[in-house]
């Protein structure tokens, strides 16, 4: 089995949901022995490296009167994710480009080492996410990418070269040209999608029935 998923690490919907996908591969034990691929999708290129802007006026894109219903929305993703072991303080959030932290998923990814790229994306959605730190500062970068594992010299050529951009676009391309306009989209053998954080007993259900389909 092959699985394909497009995700942008400021999307928490694509944290939830590839998490989701990632416990029913260990749940019907595919996990270790099936490809998943990170494809990179940007929810927004044009949003800027360096900004003051809160989460919540980047929910609402500055549109005051949505400030009460985005609240809500905000803390039932927030209990989504915790409700799936993941921490989330959408309050604390640094909205900004997530470029270069596709990059380096890319860099991680050529490793060809799946637990190492599986760390690296987990610490970035972290650092995003719960450590209120701006995910597009080169040392917020390098530190979370050394976390994981990556070496500091090599992390750091990266960071200050173009490597890995045209990885990124070629990505969002493919997207393009298969009709996905939203993340997170899972694809399945190139056969099967699903679309969106769907609840984790879909991805069992879909996984099971590809997985009898093979046998």
């Amino acid at each position: 089995m092959e699985i394909k998923y497009w995700s942008d690490i400021a999307c928490p919907f694509c944290y939830i949901g590839s998490n989701r996908m990632k416990r029913a591969m260990k749940e019907i034990g595919i996990y270790d022995t099936t490809e998943l691929e990170f494809k990179s999708f940007e929810l927004n290129p044009a949003t800027p490296k360096e900004t003051d802007e809160g989460y919540i006026n980047h929910f609402t894109q500055g549109n005051k009167a949505m400030e009460p219903q985005a609240k809500k929305q905000m803390a039932y993703i927030e209990q989504m994710a915790h409700n799936d072991g993941l921490p989330m303080d959408l309050d604390s959030v640094v909205p900004t480009n997530t470029m270069d932290a596709h990059r380096i998923i890319k860099f991680a990814e050529a490793k060809n080492d799946p637990d190492l790229t599986e760390r690296v994306i987990r610490r970035f959605y972290q650092v995003y996410f719960s450590d209120g730190q701006s995910i597009s500062d080169h040392d917020v970068l390098l530190n979370a990418a050394m976390e994981a594992g990556l070496a500091k010299d090599e992390v750091e050529k990266v960071l200050n070269s173009n490597q890995y951009h045209q990885a990124v676009v070629n990505d969002e391309a493919e997207a393009q040209q298969s009709g996905i306009h939203a993340a997170p989209f899972f694809v399945i053998n190139n056969k099967y999608a699903i679309s969106g954080a769907q609840p984790y007993e879909v991805f069992v259900k879909a996984l099971k029935r590809v997985q009898e389909e093979e046998n």
